[in-house]
């Protein structure tokens, strides 16, 4: 048998079925409770740079934070 033959022949087969035994198991692994908290932080990581929002300080002439108390905006 030709070495190119053997080596496709191989290829096609166990070699394939390794791979897609790695990948169902790589599946398996990253859905065990076990794995929850990396799961968790996994997710947040789009926000883990985000400033903390403002907060009004109610000075400024066109404050409209407080329009929704009634009461008027604080100015000094």
């Amino acid at each position: 048998m030709h070495t190119y033959t053997f080596l496709r022949q191989l290829a096609d087969s166990w070699v394939l079925l390794a791979m897609f035994g790695f990948f169902a198991s790589a599946g398996i692994w990253a859905y065990l409770p076990s794995q929850r908290r990396a799961r968790d932080d996994a997710s947040l990581i789009p926000f883990r740079n985000e400033d903390a929002p403002k907060t009004c300080s109610g000075t400024c002439d066109t404050c409209a934070c407080m329009a929704d108390t009634g009461k008027a905006p604080h100015h000094d």
